[in-house]
């Protein structure tokens, strides 16, 4: 365990090594602190120092995990979701979360579904129908709203403007070569 091996090797003496948790047996000094927190980066993990930070990272791979990885629709609501997960009441995850992110969980919520329909869109194995709800829109107009409100462009659109760039991006990597 590579969090395990940073404590020893900087000697920080630990009580405990939970998932994302880690209970030391004294205070550790800041040179030190700062000293694990950049080993630890360099092998892809971060170091929170506070409970809020901790939560808010929490929610933003909630959302992440719900929106690019689950294959299964939102049974309820977003709210309802995050609190079962969670397990804190939504007011608070909502505050902690604008607090820490500046940004309100159903902004973020929205910016990275929107993101996701784009990706489904580029590839091109889905058609607009299938993507709505694969995504959980309530139908292929709320998803064509939400999408041109936040992009500029219909899905239709957005998707031609990007096959259209690929193609010539292709075109001229052919001539290239």
């Amino acid at each position: 365990m590579a969090l395990k091996d940073e404590l020893e090797k900087l000697k920080i003496p630990y009580k405990r090594i939970d998932l994302g948790v880690v209970e030391t047996a004294q205070d550790v000094s800041e040179g030190k602190l700062e000293l694990l927190s950049n080993n630890l980066l360099q092998i892809g993990l971060e170091i929170f120092r506070n409970r809020k930070e901790v939560i808010a990272e929490n929610i933003v791979s909630a959302i992440i995990e719900l929106i690019h990885y689950s294959d299964k629709p939102i049974k309820n609501t977003l709210s309802d979701f995050l609190q079962e997960k969670l397990q804190y009441k939504y007011s608070h995850l909502a505050i902690v979360f604008s607090e820490v992110k500046g940004i309100s969980i159903e902004k973020f919520f929205m910016e990275h579904k929107i993101e996701h329909v784009k990706d489904l869109l580029i590839r091109d194995e889905l058609n607009l129908t299938e993507i709505s709800f694969m995504t959980n829109y309530s139908s292929v107009a709320h998803l064509s709203n939400q999408f041109k409100r936040k992009t500029g462009l219909s899905p239709i659109n957005y998707k031609q403007l990007h096959s259209k760039t690929s193609y010539r991006s292709s075109v001229e990597d052919h001539k290239m070569a």
